[in-house]
């Protein structure tokens, strides 16, 4: 390396975002991810050991995967090498794989090679790493924001530990802004900066749990604000939300976030916890989501959850859908506010689709189950000559509208597809069932 390659070096350096300079090179150092590196956990105890196979690192932006994939390299003395999938081909892994195989033999030097959003890769391309994952020519360490079981090769998958990165907590974002506000040589210490704690928990809290998002916004804080008489930059809460220039909310209608985001609503709305429900209804609106897609979702919970617990639940959810169609945002979030707290805290049956699924499930089986001959249609000319229609009893000609009389195919004759739960309005039904039942047994 020439003296301008160095001084070149150097510059970068300086210029890099105080989240690239302020990266730990220790364990000890590491942010976060305490599930996974105290001491004892499984990964701290294949780091120290040396034993560090393939693996995918899963997690949000922002938590320390490069960086995690980076301390393991100098930790267990092994050669590293980035790739990026969104930039580099098969020919740019093959190099790296050609140098990580040449090091291995000439000189028993191990090679990682890092791939960042490895799920960009296509299905070639991850098909390309295979072989010298199997033979051992390179670990591999992926990085991906997206659920590696559904976005990268099964085959792929099979060779890797999948190790889950966790957003990091308030606590971890501040113990970080803290240690780059003292650190002299790669952080803010040569500066005279006037920043409480309250403010820095602020930041952390905005960041969604990304601790580079805090560091790069904590700097451009620093960097826009006018020092003060005395030299002294003075960052209060307005410079502070001035300076995130993008929305830190996690959730984008293709990924993990959406998902398991409307999952959580769902939930949420099943344990009748309307605050949470309502929570994560504002979460998907603030980040934009088809307010018809969340109203098409209380529709389909209004019968899976709620049924006949209270029917009225199923009319009021089709309104919210066709009142946002009528309306539109951002006034339609007032309606769903209100539809949601109707299903929230509406008695709960999943009887009816119990029922419809176990049906569904004696239907698909097949075999030959005839309609019983007086329950078949009787409408034509000759019916009788069959047998169509003789022997029904016509339920209105009968007190309270009910005789017995058997409708399913023999088959199911004992079968019970509907249990009513005792709540709400399906506790009527579960009384007139039960009513039902004792006629039936006296006429037997």
């Amino acid at each position: 390396m020439d003296l301008f390659q160095m001084s070149l070096e150097k510059q970068l350096e300086k210029s890099a975002p105080l989240a690239d300079r302020m990266r730990p090179e220790k364990l000890e150092d590491y942010y976060g991810q305490r599930h996974l590196l105290d001491k004892g956990m499984p990964l701290y105890r294949l780091i120290v050991s040396d034993r560090v196979g393939s693996m995918i690192f899963y997690g949000p932006p922002g938590t320390g995967k490069t960086t995690l994939a980076m301390i393991i390299s100098k930790t267990t003395n092994r050669l590293f090498e980035k790739i990026s999938a969104v930039t580099s081909g098969i020919k740019e892994l093959r190099k790296v794989v050609k140098e990580a195989e040449d090091n291995l033999s000439m000189y028993n030097k191990k090679t990682i090679v890092f791939i960042d959003e490895i799920h960009r890769f296509n299905k070639a391309q991850q098909d390309a790493l295979l072989p010298y994952v199997e033979q051992g020519i390179i670990t591999l360490i992926g990085a991906t924001t997206e659920n590696p079981y559904f976005e990268v090769n099964k085959a792929l998958v099979s060779r890797c530990q999948i190790i889950e990165l966790k957003e990091l907590d308030k606590d971890a974002i501040v113990e970080m802004l803290l240690r780059a506000l003292k650190d002299k040589k790669n952080g803010l210490g040569n500066k005279d900066i006037n920043i409480d704690k309250n403010t820095l928990e602020i930041l952390a809290n905005i960041s969604g749990g990304d601790g580079r998002s805090a560091l790069n916004s904590l700097e451009v804080a620093i960097l826009s604000t006018e020092p003060d008489e005395d030299g002294s930059i003075t960052i209060d809460e307005e410079a502070i939300r001035n300076s995130v220039t993008r929305s830190l909310a996690r959730y984008d209608k293709n990924s993990d976030e959406h998902y398991d985001t409307i999952s959580a609503f769902i939930k949420s709305m099943r344990g009748s916890d309307v605050d949470a429900a309502i929570y994560y209804l504002a979460k998907m609106i603030n980040a934009g989501e088809d307010p018809k897609f969340i109203a098409r979702r209380m529709i389909i919970f209004a019968s899976e959850d709620i049924g006949n617990a209270d029917p009225r639940a199923l009319s009021i959810a089709t309104d919210v859908f066709k009142a946002i169609e009528i309306i539109g945002m951002p006034e339609g979030r007032i309606i769903l506010s209100q539809g949601v707290i109707y299903l929230a805290t509406a008695p709960k049956s999943n009887s009816s689709y119990i029922a419809i699924d176990k049906a569904l499930d004696d239907v698909k089986k097949g075999g030959v189950h005839e309609i019983p001959s007086y329950l078949r249609d009787a409408h034509f000319s000759n019916a009788k000559d069959l047998n169509r229609g003789i022997g029904y009893k016509y339920p209105h000609d009968y007190p309270r509208a009910y005789v017995s009389q058997q409708y399913i195919p023999d088959a199911f004759k004992e079968t019970i597809y509907y249990k009513p739960s005792n709540r709400g309005y399906e506790n009527n039904i579960r009384k007139y069932i039960n009513y039902i039942n004792k006629e039936e047994e006296k006429e037997q």
